[in-house]
């Protein structure tokens, strides 16, 4: 209706209910609206009721404002409000007033449409009409002045949701602002701002997505968002060669004018990058849509955008950059370019909504080893680790440290902080039976490291380990102490104490797990001084050996430690013994067939047999009493090569002792060698004419006589035996200088990825035991998410 007819239309206004708003100083108001058209005669003819609410924030509401007075303006200022009602506001005032705000941010922060903050110029004297939707429309026609003014009203009116159905029916306004949007938005930065914020409001519901795609709305904001990415630059060097020349002229007045109109201008443009950015952010709820902003470059952009130092605008970059890296094609362009260094100047920072996603993007990137090799060199690792005394941030700090501490390049990086302590503090405080998942596989990887584990037992610390992992029967945390018994040096000598609290666990029945970190933890224990005899005999151990050999009598990861044991104790002498006569050899053999397909147990007991065969007695055991020698003639060329070296060895220790099966041996190696030459033979492509092997003197090898009598051909395990047959004398003490030998005369090397020394408890990763974040998984386009 025209303004001169104003006095046929009647609104009648009903206040409602009152309360406080959830989240922000506010109060919100529920009201109703009775709007009624009026015949001449002054009946009503039409008339209609809208359910409305209106929120009055009160940014002044502090500790010591006066809840009296505040009502009293509040009521007054407010008509929808009766005077009635005053003590009813005071109350809620007084509860705003003393609302905690640890309970505000119980929920995760999400930026909604409300937290864009109005820019300056937004507000205008007059109050924006839906009835006058076309005026503002024409006004769209004018000049920028005009322009900025009808898309100011009209976003008055997108930001109520109620007009939105109302807007999306009203081409004409929507085609008109998108035309603007196009045509002038490099003229003015106010209009741009406006007109997107309009289309914002419509991205913040799902199905108005198709609206914002048909004028083309996500691919110009990205279009403006590179133009004044690259517009900032240019302002940068303006200011730096006005800061040069006013240094050289000795005068500061062109920098001071120039770096205000800086300021003035970057504020206007974060206002514009920001409801730009926060619009495509919403449209992004489509994957078809964000791979097509990764097609035109958004994650470059966005990384270019983290020099900024507006919080709030790097709060929403932040996040737009989390929900991204969750695809694979987006996490290998953050990888390519600095990403990580920028994050890591936001790391720590006293704004916490940022530094919480700043750390959640970090620990999604931190499942990629490149990328975490980037953070430890951007020094991030005792930045994350000041973090854990943060209650707040602890949980994704000590995240993000658990998968750096995966890679045993950057471990020992951990002794150089004041990590260490921090997370045993944490154990030996934690009040719960299961210690968190995250913190205790943390404490796993970490003890993988010799000088991390002597940091652990400095003081009471192993004791304190050992009580509690016993008294809860925690695998986990036994797991992190056999972890810190591979390691020689002090650690280890502290087991001794220890010895018989373990080996009492063995013969309980106990959880599987636990009773294996028991094991395996015993096995590591290659200490002189350890009476092992003493040990099977007081715990009755050897009953309990024997019976788990049996395939099928336990898990395999059970039997496997088992064997793992028999092996560390079989270098005790006595211990041998013991052994050999209670049977295990032939149910080590048993074993062997059984598991002939894995080569961690091949491997684990030809070991056996290699430490047996060191004593006279069971060394008689083994040769006469058993087929093991033909056992590890067989396996003397297995496609292992660790298992092949365990069993020269062992084979070249039967070789000096028993003269009949030295020539069995001696016989299969000529055999397997003389094999492999002649193959070489046979495969070479040689012409017929001429002879196919000469000497240094031209004559072929045949001609100076027959090349099976050669005395060179006779091998040994370590190399060729001399034309008398002769052992070398030096044979052993190769074995005692450790030339062929490890540590605690362990084969030197290791069998698999992730196992220890041969004979010693591997230093398993806590990989297996950590923590599913629901983001861990890097997806491609093509997928589901």
């Amino acid at each position: 209706m025209q303004a001169d007819d104003a006095r046929y239309l009647k609104r009648k206004y009903k206040g409602g209910s009152l309360d406080v708003h959830p989240t922000e100083k506010a109060l919100v108001v529920q009201y109703e609206v009775e709007a009624t058209i009026l015949r001449e005669t002054g009946d009503p003819m039409l008339g209609e009721r809208k359910e409305c609410q209106k929120i009055i924030r009160l940014k002044s509401l502090n500790s010591n404002t006066d809840i009296a007075s505040l009502a009293r303006k509040v009521v007054e200022e407010c008509r929808l409000i009766s005077p009635s009602r005053l003590p009813e506001v005071e109350q809620l005032l007084f509860y705003l007033q003393n609302r905690k705000k640890s309970a505000e941010k119980k929920e995760k922060k999400q930026i909604k449409p409300r937290d864009l903050t109005p820019f300056e110029g937004i507000e205008l004297d007059e109050e924006a009409n839906i009835n006058s939707i076309d005026d503002y429309v024409e006004l769209l026609y004018e000049d920028i002045p005009e322009k900025i003014r009808g898309a100011t009203l009209i976003l008055h009116l997108a930001r109520n949701p109620d007009n939105l159905e109302e807007l999306l029916q009203n081409e004409t306004a929507l085609g008109a602002l998108a035309r603007v949007l196009r045509e002038d938005w490099k003229q003015s930065v106010d209009l741009a701002t406006t007109i997107i914020y309009v289309f914002f409001c419509f991205s913040s519901f799902s199905q108005f997505h198709g609206l914002i795609t048909h004028y083309k709305i996500g691919a110009l904001c990205m279009s403006i968002i590179e133009h004044e990415l690259k517009r900032y630059d240019l302002w940068q060097d303006e200011l730096q060669k006005k800061k040069k020349a006013d240094i050289l002229s000795n005068l500061k007045k062109e920098y001071e004018k120039a770096l205000k109109k800086y300021h003035g201008l970057l504020t206007k443009q974060e206002q514009l990058l920001r409801v730009a950015l926060y619009l495509l952010l919403n449209l992004s709820e489509d994957t078809r849509t964000e791979l097509k902003m990764r097609n035109k470059n958004i994650v470059h952009l966005l990384v270019k955008t983290l020099d900024r130092d507006s919080e709030e605008l790097l709060v929403l970059v932040v996040s737009f950059l989390k929900k991204l890296s969750i695809f694979l094609e987006n996490k290998n362009d953050m990888a390519e370019i600095d990403t990580v260094e920028k994050l890591a100047k936001l790391v720590p920072c006293e704004h916490e909504d940022l530094l919480n996603v700043t750390l959640r993007l970090l620990l999604n990137l931190s499942f990629d080893t490149g990328l975490r090799s980037k953070m430890v060199q951007a020094d991030l690792l005792p930045k994350l680790t000041s973090l854990l005394g943060d209650e707040a941030q602890r949980q994704i700090a000590m995240c993000i440290l658990y998968h750096i501490s995966m890679d045993d390049r950057f471990k020992s990086m951990f002794a150089y902080t004041d990590c260490i302590p921090q997370v045993m503090k944490m154990l030996f405080d934690c009040v719960e039976e299961r210690i968190d998942a995250e913190l205790i596989s943390f404490c796993i990887n970490l003890a993988a490291n010799k000088r991390n584990a002597q940091i652990m037992c400095e003081g009471n610390g192993l004791k304190m380990l050992m009580k509690r992992a016993l008294k809860l029967k925690d695998p986990l945390m036994m797991k992190m102490i056999r972890n810190i018994s591979q390691h020689d040096g002090p650690s280890k000598n502290l087991f001794i104490d220890y010895v018989g609290d373990l080996a009492a666990q063995i013969g309980l029945k106990e959880e599987e797990e636990f009773v294996i970190e028991c094991l395996g933890t015993l096995s590591n224990l290659t200490i002189p001084d350890l009476d092992w005899e003493l040990v099977l005999k007081e715990y009755n151990l050897v009953p309990y050996l024997k019976d788990h050999l049996k395939p099928g009598s336990a898990e395999d990861d059970l039997i496997l430690e088992v064997v793992i044991m028999i092996g560390t104790v079989s270098m005790d002498d006595s211990c041998a013994v013991m052994l050999a006569k209670s049977g295990i050899i032939p149910a080590l053999i048993e074993l062997l067939n059984a598991q002939q397909e894995d080569d961690e147990f091949v491997c684990q007991i030809v070991y056996v047999f290699y430490q047996m065969v060191f004593h006279q007695a069971t060394r008689d055991v083994i040769i006469k009493e058993t087929q093991a020698p033909a056992y590890l003639i067989d396996l003397m060329h297995d496609k292992n090569a660790e298992i092949r070296k365990v069993c020269d060895n062992t084979l070249d220790i039967i070789a000096e002792y028993d003269v009949e099966w030295g020539k069995k041996i001696q016989s299969e190696k000529f055999r397997w060698h003389n094999s492999q030459w002649l193959e070489m033979v046979e495969n070479r492509q040689m012409d017929e004419a001429e002879p196919f092997m000469y000497g240094d003197d031209g004559e072929p090898f045949l001609q100076n006589g027959d090349i099976l009598e050669r005395p060179d051909l006779f091998y040994s395990a370590d190399g060729i035996i001399p034309a008398d047959g002769a052992i070398s004398p030096e044979f052993f003490t190769d074995f005692q200088n450790g030339d062929l030998l490890g540590p605690q005369g362990f084969p030197s090397s290791s069998l698999t990825d992730g196992y220890g020394q041969m004979g010693v408890t591997p230093a398993r990763p806590a990989t297996a035991y950590g923590f599913r974040p629901d983001e861990q998984f890097y997806y491609g386009y093509t997928a589901s998410r």
